[in-house]
């Protein structure tokens, strides 16, 4: 995995020199608050947010965004059938998974079915970052 530590003030951008657009899926108000914090500093523009999968599906196919962090867990519709709704809709989504430490058998489906990589609560800014920036930059894990 790329290591962006000495580069906290790496300006991600996509190829027309944009800041990436990003969709927070959780039904967490907290994680939400914390994933726009991480995504704000690295510059990144946080487009939407939703808190369930049928508000996920809805926001991704009217924003478009160019990556999706996507809560397994969450009432109306779990993550991970909201990630093959995106994936049906979009096969070359960036979605990255975002998991309690226990639902590892979960990630491992989720995986299988298109998401690029997870990351586990709690949130560590520079493990969020690193595999965002992985994934954006079409790595996938390693």
């Amino acid at each position: 995995m790329v290591d962006f530590d000495n580069n906290d003030d790496l300006y991600d951008v996509d190829e027309s020199g944009k800041p990436y657009r990003v969709l927070i899926v959780d039904d967490s108000v907290f994680v939400v608050k914390q994933l726009t914090q991480f995504f704000v500093s690295a510059r990144y523009d946080v487009i939407g947010v939703a808190g369930n999968g049928e508000e996920a599906i809805v926001k991704f196919k009217e924003l478009k965004p160019d990556l999706v962090t996507l809560d397994i867990t969450m009432p109306k519709m779990d993550g991970l059938t909201a990630l093959n709704k995106i994936i049906e809709y979009d096969k070359n989504a960036k979605v990255i998974m975002v998991s309690a430490l226990d639902k590892e058998d979960m990630v491992k489906k989720a995986l299988f079915a298109g998401a690029k990589n997870y990351i586990t609560k709690p949130l560590d800014r520079k493990k969020v970052l690193d595999r965002v920036r992985n994934v954006l930059s079409k790595k996938m894990l390693e």
